[in-house]
């Protein structure tokens, strides 16, 4: 299981986890395919306020507080992984606000592509 499929079973732990797709999916040529649709799961928002903690972090625009709120590993490492599967590039310095805020923003479209409901001020 990838590090995209913990951030996801911590949110929405009866979802299968082996039907997660990191990458959002890119924008469909004329002749590829439609991808399938996703099974809608939940308002994210709430139950991550709902988290032991979560008054206490920045979850909604730090990708660091995001993580540790779900009790999973912040580290730049992690984080460089995490963007790896996720396919994030940026031409800002990994770990730098610009750039953490870029992966946070990434993470919020790949959770809305696999099902989850952001609010507007999520959807970056």
């Amino acid at each position: 299981m990838g590090f995209f499929s913990n951030i996801f079973a911590k949110i929405f732990p009866s979802a299968n986890a082996a039907e997660v797709v990191a990458a959002p999916p890119a924008p469909a040529a004329a002749a590829a395919p439609a991808a399938p649709a996703s099974i809608a799961l939940g308002d994210v928002a709430p139950i991550l306020d709902a988290m032991p903690g979560a008054k206490g972090l920045n979850w909604r625009t730090s990708i660091v507080d995001l993580l540790k709120l779900l009790g999973l590993d912040s580290s730049l490492a992690a984080r460089k992984e995490l963007a790896g599967e996720l396919l994030y590039s940026s031409s800002d310095e990994p770990g730098s606000a610009a750039w953490n805020i870029g992966l946070h923003q990434q993470v919020m479209r790949s959770i809305a592509a696999n099902g989850g409901t952001l609010p507007p001020d999520l959807r970056g």
